[in-house]
């Protein structure tokens, strides 16, 4: 079995913190060491020694020469010759350099007739890689490539340490440490005899520097000088390594889906620039799930593949109690998966990303990550859908373009694939002229989309509609209507090209008043294709049409910011007002709204001249935004920023009042001539503590439709967060009933290297708790060790609580896992 390098940055520790991580530690060191080399990435870790700063080695900087044969250089305070023996001998504070290296001690005898160095006293050989050797007595050949040293002491530059009765050295690269001991923590700081919070001790190790390879005979893994483990042969990299072929540490899993799984990842460093993990789990429910994954590094770019599959022996299981199937159900179920991103120049990327799978939920049944999955943490990960694109991006000075197609596939067991769209292609292009324009800044904007759908997909959003699945594909088309359903993506192929011109300047009087002028011109023009599936001509014209629309914009900003000075601060009233006048929206209801169906409304966009997010719905109609900004600014540090206001239709249609095939803009406080009030409140007193609190006020009678609020603090050893948000009912989307909920996650680390922390998710309208987290961790040094607790939903399968415990151990430098 091998054991594997791991890169490591640690921070310092305490005897008596490590104390207290031997009750952890038994746990680890029954499952550790069973087969591991470290990869980059090769599993995953919620702690690891990469996030530590390490200090970078201090001391003489020793330069090799690149003649192996070069002069030898002694200093010494005497020099003796015994002509008789042919006896040279260096007597105190003796240094010897020799190609890179440097012996040191009180006396050297060199004897001619052996071509032999004999060092004796606080004797110390120093590499040119800048391993150190500690010995009562050195004998080496003068080259100092064989010998032997007698209680030995060895630190390498990757602060690992070893330890022996002697150790015999040849040709350079083989040495044979007898009775050895090798660790990769420091000493205890208060007491460097104690022994290590861990180490190896071997009959033998032999550490072979041409392979880059340890080789421990009869091992034992050592707790604070306790035997935990015993192996009769073991190997592992040497501390330089990063990358080596051979087995990972073990993955422990269970799952009521599949029992208990046992991987056993191995590696393949095929050649620097790529590799292979085969990674096989035996389940004890659905047999044997087989995964690899091949990555490769180019000059430049990379490329990675997975593929993972698994013939179930217990397909049933995936049945549910009221006899439905789930998407689980199936003989065969696996995926592929590939990513990839190069650079054509510094200016220019391009890049695909793949994704094939089975079905549905099959990453979730089996707890696999999938490749596009950024976070290690189980209950981040949770992506909603796979994307497959490919992709060309190019960014200059003032310019910004992309281009990509786009396929979705839905991990979502209520995900139907032929209602995700197919995006061939969109294409975006942004420019911003260097040179000023009247005064001003101009830019323009285009954005090209082509997409197309097989089948409609509608929401319910009426209780009714709900309880009888009135939107399901095959109900009745009569009641696919406004009023129960929403067609959220509508059967057909939708091309659209769009362009704006901008232009905006600002202007300052002498009274500090702040004049914004802007002005804008914006095209789009359209061709729909519209299946006439049950249902859709309730929202759509089906067939082909054409559809085109012109939206020039002009309006004025002020802001006059009122500043008096404090001895304790500065403050700033500044009343703001926004003036859009341009026309009508046109052709409302008759474009598809495939990008511009999410709308919130608050501080953030209140002053936005177009408060859609995309590009198939246009703000039109004459409107005024207004409101006041009051901010303190503290000599001592600290502020509070406080804005409320308002947004008023002046003439034209409001774009927000007319519910396109999705609802959007219907509820949202801006579907009236005066919108709802929208504030926001942030106070930091200094950078311990910060609160920020979003509201939403009913214009007619202040009643709250929205609040969130958010409230951190750092002290010291202990973080917290706590989020709260509560959301007014909105039938026109779907959301029947008022939404409210907090979320607070704390962390408190009470020593220098053990922390705590937890987490909780409660529904308060449900009256209970959704998801919760525990856990407790240790890292120094040498050794990570930690234990968290989830609770979380699954819903593949009979809808249930979903409970993960998982510990999480790493040895330096021999690697370590997760179980």
């Amino acid at each position: 079995m091998m054991a594997g390098a791991a890169g490591a940055r640690p921070l310092f520790w305490r005897c008596s913190a490590r104390l207290a991580a031997a009750a952890l530690a038994v746990l680890a060191a029954a499952i550790a060491l069973g087969a591991t080399v470290e990869r980059a990435a090769a599993q995953s870790e919620f702690l690891t020694f990469r996030e530590q700063l390490r200090p970078k080695p201090t001391g003489k900087s020793v330069i090799p020469q690149k003649n192996g044969k070069g002069q030898m250089l002694v200093q010494a305070d005497e020099i003796k010759y015994d002509y008789t023996n042919e006896l040279v001998s260096a007597v105190g504070n003796v240094q010897i350099y020799y190609s890179g290296a440097t012996l040191e001690a009180d006396k050297v005898i060199y004897d001619q007739r052996s071509k032999r160095l004999h060092a004796e006293g606080n004797a110390r050989l120093t590499e040119a890689d800048g391993k150190v050797s500690y010995g009562e007595q050195l004998d080496l050949s003068d080259d100092f490539r064989n010998g032997f040293i007698d209680s030995l002491r060895l630190e390498t530059i990757d602060d690992t340490r070893m330890a022996a009765a002697r150790a015999d050295r040849t040709n350079a690269n083989y040495t044979v440490f007898q009775s050895g001991v090798y660790t990769a923590c420091e000493p205890c700081k208060d007491d460097p005899r104690k022994p290590p919070l861990w180490q190896v001790k071997a009959v033998r190790i032999i550490h072979d520097e041409a392979e880059k390879m340890m080789y421990f005979e009869d091992a034992r893994i050592e707790f604070f000088g306790v035997p935990l483990a015993y192996f009769p042969y073991f190997s592992a990299p040497d501390p330089s390594v990063k990358r080596k072929s051979g087995f990972l540490m073990p993955i422990i899993t269970t799952s009521s889906a599949y029992g208990l799984g046992i991987e056993t990842p191995y590696y393949l460093a095929l050649a620097p620039n790529y590799d292979l993990t085969i990674s096989p789990r035996i389940t004890t429910t659905q047999g044997l799930l087989l995964r690899t994954e091949y990555r490769q590094r180019f000059e430049t770019g990379s490329l990675t593949f997975r593929a993972s599959g698994i013939d179930q022996l217990d397909p049933n299981y995936f049945i549910r109690s009221d006899g439905i199937d789930t998407p689980g159900f199936r003989q065969w179920r696996g995926a592929l998966e590939t990513q990839a991103k190069f650079a054509l120049s510094p200016a220019w990327t391009w890049g695909f990303d793949g994704v094939l799978v089975t079905d549905q939920t099959y990453f979730q049944d089996y707890k696999i990550m999938p490749l596009q999955q950024t976070s290690t943490d189980p209950q981040l990960n949770a992506l909603t859908e796979g994307v497959s694109q490919l992709y060309l991006t190019g960014r200059g000075d003032r310019s910004y373009f992309d281009m990509r197609t786009i396929k979705y596939y839905g991990y979502s067991e209520s995900d139907v694939q032929s209602t995700l769209p197919v995006i061939l292609p969109v294409i975006d292009y942004a420019y911003t002229f260097e040179q000023p324009v009247f005064n001003g800044e101009l830019s323009y904007v285009v954005n090209f989309t082509s997409l197309s759908r097989q089948t409609a997909s509608y929401d319910a959003i009426s209780l009714n509609a709900v309880v009888n699945s009135w939107c399901s594909n095959n109900a009745d088309t009569a009641q696919k209507i406004a009023p129960n359903c929403l067609l959220r993506g509508f059967p057909g192929v939708y091309s659209r090209v769009s362009a704006e011109t901008s232009w905006r300047s600002q202007y300052i009087d002498p009274l500090g008043e702040v004049f914004t002028p802007f002005a804008s011109v914006r095209a789009d023009a359209a061709a729909v294709s519209v299946q006439a599936q049950p249902g859709v001509a309730n929202y759509l014209t089906p067939g082909d049409t054409d559809v085109s629309r012109l939206m020039p914009t002009v309006g004025l900003e002020y802001r006059y910011p009122f500043v008096a000075i404090e001895p304790w601060g500065t403050q700033t009233v500044q009343p703001i007002g926004q003036l859009i006048v341009r026309p009508s929206e046109t052709a409302i209801g008759k474009l598809p709204n495939e990008d511009s169906q999410s709308l919130v409304f608050d501080d953030t966009n209140l002053f936005k001249v177009d408060k859609f997010a995309g590009w198939d719905r246009v703000e039109g109609g004459g409107r005024a935004n207004v409101g006041v900004e009051y901010t303190t600014q503290f000599n001592r540090g600290g502020y509070v920023d406080a804005l409320f206001g308002q947004s008023y239709q002046l003439f034209g249609t409001n774009s927000f009042a007319v519910g396109d095939a999705t609802n959007t803009g219907l509820g949202s406080g801006l579907d009236k001539p005066a919108s709802d009030y929208v504030a926001r409140l942030t106070y930091q007193p200094n950078k311990i503590y910060s609160f920020t609190s979003r509201f939403r006020f009913d214009q007619s009678d202040f009643s709250l439709q929205r609040f969130e609020v958010e409230a951190r603090a750092t002290l010291d050893r202990w973080t917290g967060t706590v989020m709260f948000g509560d959301y007014a009912a909105q039938p026109q989307l779907g959301f029947l009933y008022r939404r409210e909920g907090i979320l607070t996650t704390t962390a408190y680390k009470f020593s220098e290297n053990w922390v705590v922390n937890a987490g909780a998710r409660y529904d308060i309208a449900a009256g209970k708790f959704d998801q919760t987290r525990l856990g407790l961790g240790y890292i120094d040094d040498c050794f990570i060790l930690s234990l968290n607790y989830f609770t979380d939903y699954t819903y593949s399968g009979n809808v249930t609580a979903n409970q993960t415990v998982m510990v999480q151990f790493n040895l330096r430098t021999l690697g370590g896992g997760n179980l």
